[in-house]
């Protein structure tokens, strides 16, 4: 690769040297904030040579480069001086320094209070569905005291969702998780509630407290939160080290509490109410033309991160109404996206992406749409224009016959029960109906697919074939199958085995939310969830180089594997935080040595996804890349077979 002539085309295709503000690099990507992106031409990008794909993530405009990225990186600053000299006053990433949009920094706030608590109510809200299904279908009476005991487990975390969503916020907003959900637990004292039960007027220091139930709601609390967090770090700051531990909390919930009894929390209430009202409204005033908006926009709004905006609002209305009529609308836009992968598989001709299609296809009808809309339909873009279509089309028929959601689930095939009761039928048909109008307009309109180009055959013992199970959905990795548009097979290398570099659950990369690892930029390879916050070699070798902010790292084995190793998904932008690095560039590790430490608990309390992506660049080399266990590993088990190409 000419690493200047591709730095200057990089340029060029980014709108020229003066639409670029700043840059910087994690280990595979080039990391830009453009003054306006629209000036960019993804399609001319994606095809330079040495640029494996472009990735718009929030404001950050992302060049795919791989293991050169360093190389073109510094091309870069060679062309653009003022670039070079902007690194030296910004060692991280620079866009988040810069005056942040309004409305991205609303989402990425409501993300990262709801997402965290996504499992529990998902958890319980299916739980709740099967339980109101058993009853619509007679199979069980609601007098039934197991049942009871039952509603109340699935019923428990709607009921206290405060305080859930208290701990939540204070992660978020930098509070005292502790201290913010002592604040909630207010509203659920039994004194206060005796006092709101005898219907006299009640008030503090002579202010009215309004009489209202804090069951349920959402809005009150997070807003509370939010003001406690600066009237925490204002007593913090003027209060003696010494006595801060005992009269920082006493006097912020001091403060916080009544406020939250006699002004915020009736406000938030009333907000509630509102968006609820205005919900219903929609249904009622415009039907039809509401699902289909909600239901063909759907998927755009997860691409930029505004579908979490509609979290908040459909827990408030399940918590208040009773139902959702919004959630089957989600249902049907993901079922949209699986039917036009499902199109892909029907129509190509490449086996690669037939069996990506298919996989992918299957995930987003579980509810996982991320794979199935990068991997696959915006790559061949007709297929999504389908999936939008389709889930238009599902979204009409929802909201027409009035399918309602009455907990809170999964929007895939798992959280099916979330959908009993009023309208199941036609909920049902919803799904149905997005993902048969995605596939079929998928296989009538078609798209354009890069034909294959032939390789070597490879040579895999009959041991492999029997012992090891194929990654990614069992499909197995043949060199005979291209794994790159234009890429050829090289020099084989020798048959060598992995080591897991930590203990976790073994997940396919399709399953990851960034599209670059999902759709196999750099090779194949493996996630692990992990168990600890410690990072091992997989090989005897060297490091390559162990990247900046120490969250990711290169190897080479002594028998040629070429290996990427990244901790979590985006905490380039943590610039280091959470990262110990216990190896130097070029220094000799062997199966086992310590090479990172890092803070699994910190990580997972800035809702950041912790999984170890271990992948091997230089797949093209080998034949066959296999698993040799399945599902858990521990650090240091032999969890990765490369095969040799035949010779």
């Amino acid at each position: 690769m000419d690493y200047q002539q591709t730095a200057r085309r990089i340029i060029e295709h980014l709108g020229g040297a003066t639409n670029i503000s700043s840059v910087f690099h994690c280990i595979t990507r080039l990391r830009f904030s453009l003054k306006d992106n629209n000036r960019a031409d993804r399609n001319a990008l994606a095809d330079l040579d040495g640029v494996m794909g472009v990735n718009l993530s929030g404001d950050q405009f992302q060049v795919i480069i791989g293991n050169k990225v360093t190389q073109v990186y510094r091309a870069i600053q060679d062309e653009v001086p003022a670039l070079a000299a902007a690194e030296k006053q910004e060692s991280v990433d620079t866009t988040q320094k810069k005056r942040r949009n309004p409305v991205s920094l609303a989402f990425e706030i409501i993300s990262g209070i709801f997402s965290p608590i996504i499992p529990a109510i998902a958890g319980a809200g299916i739980l709740k569905g099967i339980l109101s299904l058993f009853v619509t279908l007679g199979w069980v009476e609601a007098t039934n005291q197991t049942y009871q005991i039952m509603v109340a487990i699935s019923d428990a975390v709607f009921y206290f969702m405060p305080m859930v969503l208290a701990f939540s916020a204070g992660l978020k907003f930098g509070a005292n998780p502790y201290l913010s959900v002592a604040l909630a637990a207010t509203l659920f004292h039994p004194t206060l509630s005796a006092l709101f039960r005898t219907g006299d007027p009640v008030s503090f220091a002579g202010l009215s407290v309004s009489p209202v139930s804090y069951a349920n709601s959402v809005i009150p609390v997070v807003l509370s939160v939010w003001v406690l967090s600066y009237v925490e770090r204002f007593f913090n700051r003027i209060i003696p080290a010494a006595v801060r531990t005992m009269f920082s909390p006493l006097l912020s919930l001091m403060v916080v509490a009544p406020l939250m009894l006699i002004v915020i929390g009736p406000a938030g209430i009333s907000v509630g109410n509102a968006l609820s009202g205005g919900i219903i409204w929609l249904v009622n005033n415009m039907g039809p033309f509401a699902g289909i908006i909600v239901g063909g926009t759907l998927s755009l709004m997860i691409i930029t991160g505004m579908h979490y905006v509609l979290v908040p609002i459909i827990i408030n209305n399940i918590t208040r109404l009773g139902y959702d009529p919004i959630k089957p609308i989600m249902f049907a836009a993901n079922f949209g996206q699986a039917g036009a992968a499902f199109g892909v598989f029907l129509r190509s001709r490449s086996k690669k992406t037939k069996s990506l299609a298919l996989s992918t296809s299957f995930s987003a009808l579980m509810g996982v749409t991320e794979p199935a809309m990068y991997g696959i339909n915006i790559r061949f873009k007709k297929p999504f224009a389908a999936a939008l279509i389709g889930g238009a089309a599902g979204g009409c028929l929802a909201m027409t016959m009035g399918a309602k959601a009455y907990a809170y689930a999964l929007a895939g095939l798992s959280g099916l029960p979330s959908l009993a009761g009023e309208g199941f039928v036609w909920a049902l048909a919803s799904m149905a109906l997005a993902f048969a109008v995605a596939a079929g307009l998928t296989v009538v309109l078609g798209f354009e697919e890069k034909p294959e180009q032939s390789a070597p055959e490879a040579s895999v013992s009959s041991q492999a074939a029997t012992t090891a199970m194929p990654l990614n959905n069992a499909v197995a990795f043949s060199a005979n199958e291209t794994l790159h548009a234009g890429v050829s097979p090289v020099s084989a290398s020798p048959s060598e085995r992995l080591f897991a570099p930590c203990s976790g659950q073994l997940t396919p990369l399709s399953e990851l939310s960034d599209p670059v690892f999902a759709d196999e930029v750099f090779g194949k390879g493996i996630a692990i969830v992990p168990l600890n916050g410690e990072l091992v070699s997989p090989v005897n070798g060297r490091v390559g180089s162990v990247f900046a902010t120490n969250h990711a790292i290169t190897l080479e084995s002594n028998s040629g594997a070429e290996v990427l190793i990244h901790i979590g998904i985006d905490t380039v932008k943590l610039n280091g935080r959470h990262f110990t690095r216990l190896v130097e560039d070029g220094q000799e590790v062997t199966i086992g040595q310590p090479l990172i430490n890092f803070n699994l608990d910190a990580l997972i309390a800035e809702n950041i996804d912790p999984s170890v992506i271990v992948i091997v660049t230089n797949t093209d080399n080998y034949g066959d890349i296999s698993l040799i266990s399945n599902g858990h590993v521990e650090t240091r088990d032999e969890f990765l077979k490369l095969a040799a190409t035949a010779a």
